[in-house]
Protein backbone atom coordinates (compact mmCIF):
# COMPACT_ATOMS: atom_id res chain seq x y z
CA UNK A 1 0.00 0.00 0.00
CA UNK A 2 1.30 3.18 -0.47
CA UNK A 3 1.75 6.31 1.75
CA UNK A 4 -0.24 7.92 -0.02
CA UNK A 5 -3.50 5.34 -0.01
CA UNK A 6 -2.84 5.12 3.66
CA UNK A 7 -3.25 8.79 4.27
CA UNK A 8 -6.36 8.92 2.70
CA UNK A 9 -7.38 5.54 4.68
CA UNK A 10 -6.88 7.71 7.65
CA UNK A 11 -8.25 11.15 6.70
CA UNK A 12 -11.49 9.73 5.45
CA UNK A 13 -12.36 7.19 8.14
CA UNK A 14 -13.09 7.31 11.65
CA UNK A 15 -10.83 5.44 14.19
CA UNK A 16 -11.74 3.65 17.22
CA UNK A 17 -9.60 2.08 19.64
CA UNK A 18 -12.15 -0.94 21.25
CA UNK A 19 -12.34 -3.60 24.08
CA UNK A 20 -13.97 -6.60 22.39
CA UNK A 21 -14.66 -9.10 24.60
CA UNK A 22 -15.87 -12.84 23.20
CA UNK A 23 -16.54 -16.11 25.25
CA UNK A 24 -13.29 -17.33 24.61
CA UNK A 25 -11.15 -14.17 23.65
CA UNK A 26 -10.51 -10.81 24.69
CA UNK A 27 -9.36 -8.28 21.81
CA UNK A 28 -8.12 -5.28 22.15
CA UNK A 29 -7.54 -3.05 18.96
CA UNK A 30 -8.76 -0.52 16.20
CA UNK A 31 -12.46 -0.66 14.24
CA UNK A 32 -12.93 1.94 11.07
CA UNK A 33 -15.73 3.15 9.90
CA UNK A 34 -16.29 5.83 6.89
CA UNK A 35 -16.24 9.65 8.00
CA UNK A 36 -20.47 9.50 7.08
CA UNK A 37 -22.52 10.41 10.05
CA UNK A 38 -21.83 11.08 13.85
CA UNK A 39 -18.43 9.76 15.62
CA UNK A 40 -20.22 9.28 18.54
CA UNK A 41 -22.36 6.12 16.46
CA UNK A 42 -19.16 4.75 15.08
CA UNK A 43 -19.70 1.24 16.90
CA UNK A 44 -23.33 1.05 16.80
CA UNK A 45 -23.06 1.68 13.44
CA UNK A 46 -20.11 -1.58 13.19
CA UNK A 47 -22.86 -3.78 14.87
CA UNK A 48 -25.97 -2.56 13.59
CA UNK A 49 -24.97 -3.60 9.78
CA UNK A 50 -25.78 -6.26 7.77
CA UNK A 51 -22.00 -7.70 7.67
CA UNK A 52 -21.17 -10.57 9.69
CA UNK A 53 -17.60 -9.58 10.00
CA UNK A 54 -15.60 -7.18 11.80
CA UNK A 55 -12.19 -5.45 10.80
CA UNK A 56 -9.96 -4.83 13.95
CA UNK A 57 -6.61 -3.52 12.91
CA UNK A 58 -3.51 -3.40 15.08
CA UNK A 59 -4.77 -5.84 17.50
CA UNK A 60 -3.75 -8.01 20.67
CA UNK A 61 -5.64 -11.26 21.10
CA UNK A 62 -6.04 -12.69 24.74
CA UNK A 63 -7.65 -16.19 25.50
CA UNK A 64 -10.24 -16.30 28.52
CA UNK A 65 -10.25 -20.23 28.24
CA UNK A 66 -6.53 -21.03 28.70
CA UNK A 67 -5.06 -17.74 30.23
CA UNK A 68 -1.48 -18.32 30.77
CA UNK A 69 -1.22 -18.40 26.92
CA UNK A 70 0.80 -15.63 25.80
CA UNK A 71 -0.90 -12.69 24.14
CA UNK A 72 -1.19 -12.71 20.59
CA UNK A 73 -0.46 -9.03 18.52
CA UNK A 74 -1.78 -9.36 14.69
CA UNK A 75 -2.13 -6.61 12.33
CA UNK A 76 -5.63 -7.25 11.37
CA UNK A 77 -8.51 -9.53 12.30
CA UNK A 78 -11.84 -10.25 11.33
CA UNK A 79 -14.30 -10.80 14.22
CA UNK A 80 -17.75 -12.88 13.87
CA UNK A 81 -20.26 -9.97 15.16
CA UNK A 82 -22.59 -12.72 16.10
CA UNK A 83 -19.98 -13.88 19.09
CA UNK A 84 -19.15 -10.12 20.56
CA UNK A 85 -20.81 -10.39 23.54
CA UNK A 86 -19.32 -6.76 25.00
CA UNK A 87 -17.43 -4.18 22.94
CA UNK A 88 -16.67 -0.75 24.21
CA UNK A 89 -14.51 2.03 23.61
CA UNK A 90 -11.09 1.56 24.38
CA UNK A 91 -9.24 4.68 26.59
CA UNK A 92 -5.85 4.97 27.28
CA UNK A 93 -4.52 6.07 30.45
Amino acid sequence: MENNEILELTTSAWREKVYIETAEYIIKGYVFMPKIGKKSRLLSEILNTNKHFMAVKNCTLESKLVPQKEVESHDFLQVNISTILLMRPLYED
